[in-house]
């Protein structure tokens, strides 16, 4: 990949994190194999509102070491769990339009159970785990920082609050 995507690929576990669009067949092909009878792809996307208030767009963050490094370990520990062929994890980060993926996960799997199992433990994983950060921009507000996760609402910080570092 280039110089905006960093990657880690090992053990049947890729992932990734990248400022352009997320390439579904790219992704998918990533953990296609002969031994695998099931695969399962997961593609979350911008939606249109949150908590009925109309979103712009997201805008992803990370701290790209730890995060990858996350990742793997969440992959690793997943295709050992449920016998995974392999797993892939693609995070995309900065500015998300509506309806654009934010995040692909495949995985493959002898049985389509195994997949189908891993591939939600996969993502939830990745929410609670991932040092990935979204703000959510409304349509006439400023936009909310909020952790990476299901309905966990950010909180505004004043700007004077704010700590800069050199």
């Amino acid at each position: 990949m280039d110089g905006e995507t960093t990657e880690i690929k090992e053990d049947g576990c890729y992932v990734g994190l990248t400022h352009h669009h997320l390439n579904l067949q790219d992704v998918m092909d990533r953990v296609r194999s002969p031994q695998a009878g099931a695969i399962v792809m997961f593609a979350g996307t911008t939606r249109d509102n949150f908590g009925g208030k109309p979103v712009k767009e997201l805008q992803y963050s990370a701290y790209n070491p730890l995060a990858l490094r996350t990742m793997l370990s969440i992959c690793k520990s997943i295709r050992a769990q449920h016998g995974l062929v392999a797993i892939a994890m693609v995070h995309r980060l900065g500015i998300v339009p509506i309806g654009e993926e934010s995040i692909l996960i495949a995985v493959s799997a002898p049985h389509r159970q195994a997949a189908w199992r891993a591939g939600e433990q996969a993502l939830e994983d990745c929410k609670e785990r991932v040092e990935v950060w979204k703000k959510e921009e409304f349509e006439g507000e400023d936009g909310v920082w909020r952790a990476n996760r299901e309905g966990a609402t950010g909180q505004k910080v004043p700007r004077a609050e704010l700590v800069t570092h050199p």
